[in-house]
């Protein structure tokens, strides 16, 4: 009955919902989204600074979240770097004197707070010329107004960056009378044109008031409450906000840190001052407001203007609008035939006459659509990850945000069970299944920031091993069974690994190297074909005549181990052959070809053990030695209960290794040579059994034959900033923003992949005569590219 019931329930829901409905549900939203967000940008402004200024949350104890953008957190190098030949003052009291030292220790940890508390504290770093000045006035007073307008008159001695603010030492000292307040009312009034004046050519922020914890106030504070703070800080705003005549003043509100406080206060030691961790925060942001447009990182997109069109940029936006505008036309002339077309009525014998016409697609009409569909798609990824349009957030890991989602992915696994069409070992279902779970299980580890759990690490780096074991054991048996070691075969296995990335990398001004998985399993799938293809070819059809054959193999194999570990002990040898052009722009990233290096050599053994794997089970299969019937065992009886016994116990061995491991250096020396274990026990435990081997997950299944695309598209439109951060289509709601953003991503990918196999089908074509001038055409664009990235 149960059975019975959830056949009937999915032949239901894929009666009303496919994935044809799915993909235009989620260009709706797009849609929707799009305009939400642009007439939200168009009534709120564009500028990040502000949100970074005045809103945000706390994602854990003391990792702080601007509102739609994201934080860098400055080391001490790019601190100074942004910073040099500057000069930053901070002008107040002991809140902002508190200030001064959080942000002057971004710039020197080792500066200590000593000295007296009430007089000007002076810093000065001379290697990188970064002069930090503390000016002690307390209250907003003609003191602080002199200050003020010494930097208005001499433009010699004027900061590059001013931070003001005071309000609680007036309250004290005048008990909190209302005089005090018409006082300072006055005085500020007074202050705010020199202010203006300063901001046209310096950055002025006014710190607000942060509130205090009244319980922990000592008794000659008590008058200092958060009604007369907000009281202060009501003035301040209304003051300077109206001291120009422009719509808006150039003097930035310094609001964030009451929200920090409130949050904070609480961990005060006399309820007056903040906590060093809430202090560091408000540094980091200050920081963050004046070093983002600068020092332009990836992981700070708050206060960064949007990046500029390259040329090449500019040449692929009209190739699509060109793309897009001739499917068009031809869509109308099409459609006008089509109605010529139409079935008419022949007046003599009153009976309907249908005209003879062609109903099959063209190349051309393929083509051209598949180019349309993908042109809108990469408009969807420039807006998401280049055009400032949707937010984004940083990430923050929790054991939650990571174990949960894998539970529940793991019972909609188990879930959507059917059986195989075959049950050989690693058959195609199976494959696709495992190739599903462990990319949906590398998405969840990339959204969630597991990267800094270093057993999740460990076991993430396993599955990456695992796509390119199954590279090797795919491209293996492929040649070694059938021979083909054509042209034709070569291309269309590079062009559906590269299309993706070729344009993501024209569209979005990246480098080839920026997707590293798709160089590693395009480079190893060449080594494979070179090992095997050279002479003397050896395949099955071959070596079943004579054991010779096979030993000369396993030659070959043991040519190439000795190549991969010379090229992974070498790195001198291996960044020669990489950094020669035009290699080197294929594979260099950031200047040098360090990271290909890395990225190669952490998988260097697996993509072997992977061949070797495939030889020795096409050998033991070709013997009849496995038993791979449904519902049989693998082996024996005994064998393979032993073998299941041997491969639980090394996939926990390792799982423990993993989780024991110290740090990353250690664990990434020794998973090249260990990896292999945990692989081969996976495989052994999902196939000695017959039960296990007769059935598969469709769900996994599904997104196993996208697994590619889900990879590669995640870069850009389910995460942000180039995989720092997190897309943000609905802002405030965390839980429903993953929702409808992985839908969204999911209908893309899976679009992305059948546009790619459709342009597979007709840009490599089986006749060699026209696919020889096809290369030549490509060779022809790639050479342009190279020349117009170089001017």
């Amino acid at each position: 009955m149960a059975a019975l019931a959830y056949n009937l329930g999915k032949r239901e829901i894929n009666h009303y919902f496919s994935v044809r409905s799915a993909k235009v549900l989620a260009l709706v939203a797009v849609l929707l989204l799009a305009g939400c967000h642009l007439a939200s940008r168009r009534y709120r402004g564009n500028d990040s600074c502000e949100y970074l200024l005045s809103s945000g949350r706390f994602l854990g104890e003391k990792v702080w979240q601007p509102h739609s953008c994201m934080m860098h957190k400055y080391k001490i190098s790019e601190a100074k770097n942004c910073l040099v030949d500057k000069h930053i003052a901070f002008i107040g009291d002991s809140r902002i004197r508190q200030l001064f030292y959080s942000f002057v220790k971004i710039i020197n940890p080792q500066f200590k707070e000593e000295g007296n508390k009430h007089e000007n504290i002076p810093f000065e770093d001379r290697i990188a010329s970064v002069k930090v000045d503390f000016l002690w006035h307390p209250e907003v007073n003609g003191s602080m107004k002199q200050c003020i307008k010494v930097w208005t008159e001499d433009s010699a001695a004027k900061p590059h960056v001013i931070v003001a603010g005071a309000a609680t030492w007036s309250i004290k000292i005048h008990n909190g009378s209302n005089e005090a307040l018409s006082q300072y009312k006055m005085n500020i009034t007074s202050i705010a044109p020199l202010l203006e004046k300063l901001a046209k050519t310096s950055d002025v922020y006014w710190v607000l008031q942060d509130p205090v914890y009244e319980d922990l106030l000592s008794e000659n504070r008590k008058m200092i409450t958060n009604e007369k703070i907000d009281a202060y800080n009501e003035a301040a705003v209304s003051i300077l906000n109206s001291s120009t005549r422009n719509s808006k003043s150039n003097v930035k509100m310094f609001s964030v840190s009451k929200l920090i406080a409130q949050e904070t206060i609480m961990e005060s030691l006399d309820g007056l001052h903040l906590p060093e961790s809430s202090r560091e925060t408000s540094a980091m942001i200050l920081m963050n407001v004046y070093c983002n447009k600068i020092l332009k990182p990836v992981d700070g997109s708050c206060c960064q203007p949007r990046p500029p069109l390259t040329l090449i940029q500019k040449l692929a936006a009209c190739f699509f609008t060109l793309s897009i505008i001739g499917y068009l036309i031809f869509y109308i002339i099409h459609r006008n035939a089509h109605r010529k077309n139409k079935p008419c009525a022949d007046l003599e014998s009153g009976e309907e006459k249908k005209n003879i016409i062609n109903t099959s697609v063209s190349p051309l009409e393929i083509l051209l659509q598949s180019l349309c569909k993908l042109g809108l798609i990469m408009a969807y990824f420039y807006m998401c990850d280049r055009a400032n349009l949707f937010m984004k957030e940083n990430k923050f890991y929790t054991h939650s945000t990571f174990f949960i989602p894998i539970i529940y992915i793991l019972v909609l696994g188990v879930f959507y069970n059917e059986n195989t069409k075959e049950t050989k070992v690693l058959n195609r279902e199976q494959t696709d299944e495992w190739k599903g779970w462990m990319q949906l299980v590398i998405l969840i580890y990339h959204i969630s920031g597991a990267s800094t759990f270093l057993p999740v690490y460990m076991h993430i780096r396993v599955l990456v091993a695992a796509y390119l074991f199954q590279t090797g054991y795919g491209h293996f048996s492929y040649f070694w069974i059938k021979g083909d070691f054509g042209i034709h075969r070569v291309c269309q296995v590079l062009f559906r690994l590269n299309f993706l990335v070729v344009v993501l990398c024209i569209v979005m001004d990246r480098p080839y190297q920026f997707y590293y998985f798709v160089p590693l399993v395009t480079v190893w799938f060449m080594i494979i074909y070179v090992t095997l293809a050279l002479w003397p070819q050896i395949i099955q059809k071959k070596a079943n005549g004579s054991c010779f054959w096979h030993f000369g193999l396993l030659l070959k194999l043991a040519l190439l181990l000795l190549c991969i570990c010379f090229l992974a002990y070498s790195q001198g040898a291996f960044e020669k052959i990489f950094s020669l052009w035009p290699l080197s722009k294929c594979f260099e990233l950031k200047g040098n070809v360090y990271e290909w290096w890395f990225r190669w050599r952490l998988d260097r053994y697996v993509v072997f053990h992977g061949m070797l794997f495939a030889f020795i089970y096409l050998a033991l299969q070709k013997r009849q030695i496995l038993s791979e019937g449904k519902g049989e065992p693998l082996f024996s009886n005994k064998i393979s209960n032993v073998l299941l016994f041997i491969s639980v116990v090394s996939f926990l061995t390792y799982s423990i290794w993993a989780s024991s491991c110290k740090n990353k250096a250690e664990c990434n020396e020794l998973h090249p040579s260990v990896s292999v274990v945990q692989i081969l026990a996976f495989i052994l435990i999902r196939n000695i059994p017959g039960y296990a081997r007769s059935v598969y997950s469709s769900f996994f299944a599904w997104f196993g034959k996208i697994s590619l695309e889900l990879f590669i598209c995640q870069y850009h439109i389910w995460l942000a900033a180039d995989t720092r951060g997190i897309l943000v289509l609905i802002p405030g709601n965390p839980m429903l923003n993953i929702i409808v953003s992985t839908f969204i991503f999911v209908c893309v990918a899976h679009e992305i992949s059948q546009i790619t196999n459709d342009l597979a089908q007709i840009i490599i074509p089986k006749d060699n005569a026209s696919l020889l001038k096809r290369l030549a055409c490509i060779a022809a664009f790639f050479c342009g590219l190279l020349i117009l990235s170089a001017i």
